[in-house]
């Protein structure tokens, strides 16, 4: 697979997107993806505040502030991409269950409503691994449910992810974390169902976003992730 080639290709059909969720890990990581291999003509961060960039490859991009709690006042926020990422979510440990289902239900899908109505064709979900919209665990239920309500609306095209548990290559305070990570960063080479870096889940979502899907609707499980996160990658 040529990704060269491919980003080229896709860069004459001149199309833009939006980001939701560029202050969180996957975010980031996505953001950094798509600045460094421009293939949008316009690249809009939708989120509940403006960031801040020191790198001049990022002065270009359009940033949007919204209220979550009122999305529907920013309807025209949502117009006129071709693509949306969604990298929305937060934990019931820091946002409480209520909380929770608020950010990664309610919010994402609003999200999605409003991409669709404002023209959006190719909408890419970060969800998980093990969501069910039948499962016992508010987790993995409220994960499985968006990803049904989402599907509903009829996007041209909806890619899923469902990444493992994600590695993310930063400093911790804690030397156990450390340890752990760098313990899963090397066990995720050899039996990727376990983890995944961050960094493979965004690659995984550019490469997709590259290629022409065979379906409408696609569900990428952390294996098929981590196989299309590793290309383009140097030997």
């Amino acid at each position: 697979m040529d990704l060269n080639a491919m980003e080229e290709n896709y860069r004459q059909k001149n199309r833009t997107c939006f980001i939701l969720g560029a202050s969180g890990e996957t975010g980031k990581a996505l953001l950094k993806e798509i600045v460094e291999r421009n293939i949008f003509s316009s690249i809009t961060l939708i989120g509940r505040r403006q960031l801040t960039f020191e790198d001049k490859a990022y002065e270009n991009l359009v940033q949007k502030v919204v209220d979550f709690e009122k999305l529907d006042e920013y309807a025209e926020v949502f117009q006129g991409h071709d693509v949306g990422y969604c990298c929305l979510g937060t934990t019931k440990a820091k946002a409480g269950a209520e909380g929770f289902v608020r950010v990664d239900h309610d919010y994402v899908l609003k999200s999605a409503e409003l991409a669709k109505a404002g023209g959006c064709s190719h909408f890419h979900l970060e969800s998980s691994k093990g969501a069910d919209k039948t499962s016992s665990f508010l987790y993995l239920k409220t994960k499985g449910q968006v990803e049904a309500e989402i599907e509903d609306l009829g996007f041209e095209r909806f890619s899923i992810y469902r990444p493992a548990v994600l590695l993310v290559d930063r400093e911790e305070s804690r030397p156990a974390e450390w340890v752990a990570r760098k313990f899963l960063c090397a066990v995720s080479s050899v039996l990727p169902s376990m983890s995944i870096p961050i960094t493979a889940v965004a690659r995984a979502m550019v490469v997709d976003t590259l290629t022409d899907g065979e379906q409408k609707v696609e569900i990428l499980e952390n294996k098929a992730i981590y196989n299309l996160g590793k290309i383009g990658d140097k030997e």
